[in-house]
């Protein structure tokens, strides 16, 4: 038996003799690789924090200390080491194991975690109840420096110095986000990372100190005051000492010894500490480690050559924005674009490549990417702004505030809208379409196929105002091309003429629709099907004329039920007094798990046997 079979509770990784550590991390690897391989996930972020994470769980006690992850997809290894190692069979699968963080599948687990820049905040809740509370337990957050971009991260850092008590924050540095870092904290941690002076004079003193007899290794703990003023002397900025942060490192974040000696050195002090450690993301996989971003989150692949097994042939819908894009700019020089950190997953990445002046990567910042688009709307360009739909959530304030109460004509593609699938509750983007239809002067659509996303994007740089278009992960559909009316500004298309059924379906439910009407065709029942192409109004004209030969109107989409069209849709019916039933198929209003974007929609009854079965019991 393996020494990480050895490990079936919280805590028995303290067992292990340190000498075998190594060859614990060897065998942690190892596990990732089958287990992303088989089931897909976050690989590299993972492989990186090992010896980081090994160093944490031999000092800390659980599920009293608290580890705070930011972002959790970095989780893999504590859920290993939390006796959840058998369980990691069902990653990422329905009713399984989550990707991320969350205490509700472990208490162990100290936060729900799946967006980035929050753990510091966190760690100093969690601390700060203990001092309150007069309880001992330890507090870490482990955060990326990618997530240090994050404007909560900072506000977090600035407020730490009130903390009186002890909270250790570990800075896993590898340079890197998901692409590699931007901006000017990126350049600071480099100057550190590159500072040999320090690096080289903290070496002499530290083997200095090592070679004084009896009382070397005494010493080299106890003159931490002069070795942080020989650093404030010869690096640069001191930034996180100038906040009143304790700062240690930088330390090699796969040196178990290393990261052990300071997080002891970091549970003595006062107030906070962070620990500068550099790692290397992918590290043990070379594939990981020279495609990082490539293998941040991967598909199910073969270990051997680090190809994915059954790539889906056909275009993403984000391939199409992206060609879409591309195609923009070259005919319009007031197009820029702005992405949070994700170059390569909205799409952005071959703009970039060819438009370089006119692309901007804020990185983690989706608020300052929103007000930074309001700012230059304001000045005559038409900037895109390519942002998931989960993330998108964390800028609410800078859409209403700074984009849409002076109508400026910023574009959102709202990527990743729906069921995202195993990624889980933290990543789904069925929250958007709620959100962004109560705000006045936003005009928000939502495509049936990947020539709509198209058309959607070259009719948006027509209106003078704020446009989101929201459209879903996965492979766009051929099915629909034949059915290609023009864009009119809140009318909606019908795709098929019929009575006593209207299906109102918006974005990939539309094809669904197509299919429920097959259905209904059978047993005699010849539906109208409309395409809601325009989310933020309903065409109360078309409605009411409808009303005069339907008997019921459903609403078919993949959001919440709170906010939804079919809400709107209901609230329009009962205006305008018609005497007609409704059916609303959308998501309850829930927190959706993870599972495949299929075994999801079965179990929420979005499926074409679900809902004919609905309109059957209506009928």
């Amino acid at each position: 038996m393996g020494l990480l079979d050895s490990i079936k509770n919280a805590n028995d990784i303290k067992k292990i003799p340190e000498k075998d550590l190594p060859v614990l991390a060897e065998e942690i690897r190892k596990r990732l690789l089958e287990i992303t391989s088989q089931n897909g996930g976050h690989l590299a972020s993972n492989l990186g924090v090992v010896e980081i994470t090994i160093a944490l769980h031999r000092l800390l006690d659980f599920p009293e200390d608290k580890l705070i992850f930011d972002v959790g997809h970095q989780s893999y290894v504590h859920k290993m080491l939390t006796g959840r190692n058998e369980a990691m069979e069902t990653l990422r699968k329905l009713d399984g194991l989550s990707g991320f963080t969350d205490p509700n599948e472990s208490d162990c687990d100290a936060s729900i975690s799946g967006h980035a820049s929050n753990a510091i905040s966190i760690a100093l809740g969690y601390a700060t109840a203990r001092e309150l509370k007069g309880t001992y337990e330890k507090v870490v957050a482990v955060i990326g420096d990618g997530s240090l971009t994050g404007g909560m991260s900072n506000e977090a850092l600035n407020n730490a110095a009130n903390l009186k008590g002890n909270v250790v924050i570990i800075l896993n540095d590898n340079e890197r986000s998901i692409s590699a870092n931007v901006g000017g904290l990126a350049n600071y941690l480099g100057k550190i990372r590159t500072s040999t002076k320090y690096i080289n004079t903290k070496s002499i003193i530290r083997k200095g100190l090592e070679h004084i007899p009896f009382i070397g290794e005494h010493i080299k703990s106890g003159i931490h005051t002069t070795k942080e003023s020989i650093k404030r002397l010869l690096v640069e900025g001191m930034m996180f000492e100038d906040l009143g942060i304790t700062y240690i490192g930088p330390i090699d974040g796969h040196d178990i010894e290393q990261i052990t000696d300071a997080l002891n050195s970091a549970f003595r002090f006062e107030g906070p500490v962070l620990i500068h450690a550099l790692t290397v993301k992918g590290k043990g996989y070379e594939y990981a480690e020279k495609h990082p971003a490539q293998f941040h989150g991967v598909n199910p692949f073969d270990i051997e050559t680090g190809d994915e097994l059954s790539k889906s042939s056909g275009k993403s819908y984000t391939s199409v924005f992206s060609s879409k894009m591309l195609e923009l700019a070259e005919k319009d020089k007031r197009i820029v674009a702005i992405t949070a950190a994700m170059p390569f997953g909205t799409g952005l990445y071959y703009f970039h490549k060819k438009y370089p002046d006119r692309f901007f990567d804020v990185g983690i910042a989706e608020e300052h990417a929103v007000a930074f688009a309001a700012g230059l709307a304001s000045s005559g360009l038409r900037p895109v702004v390519a942002i998931y739909s989960t993330f998108l959530q964390r800028a609410y304030d800078q859409i209403i505030h700074d984009v849409c109460m002076s109508n400026l004509p910023v574009i959102f593609a709202v990527d990743r809208a729906g069921i995202v699938g195993n990624d889980g509750k933290t990543h789904q983007g069925l929250f958007d379409e709620s959100f962004l239809t109560s705000i006045p002067n936003l005009v928000v659509m939502s495509p049936k196929n990947g020539r709509e996303l198209e058309e959607m994007f070259d009719y948006a740089l027509t209106l003078n105002c704020p446009v989101a278009i929201r459209y879903p992960r996965g492979k766009v559909t051929n099915a629909l091309d034949e059915y290609d009316a023009p864009l009119e500004l809140n009318k909606d298309e019908i795709i098929r003429h019929g009575s006593e059924v209207c299906l109102m379906a918006t974005g990939v439910m539309v094809e669904t629709a197509l299919k429920v009407g097959e259905k209904l065709r059978a047993d005699g029942i010849n539906a109208t099907i409309v395409n809601v192409r325009f989310l933020s109004h309903v065409n109360e004209e078309l409605v009411e004329q409808l009303s005069n030969s339907h008997k019921l109107f459903v609403t078919m989409e993949e959001v919440i039920e709170h906010g939804s069209y079919g809400e709107r849709l209901n609230s329009a019916i009962i205006k305008n007094g018609l005497n007609v039933k409704t059916l609303n198929v959308s998501l309850p209003n829930v927190f959706v798990e993870h599972g495949t974007i299929a075994e999801l929609r079965q179990r929420y009854g979005l499926d074409e046997e679900s809902v004919y079965q609905r309109i059957k019991k209506q009928m």
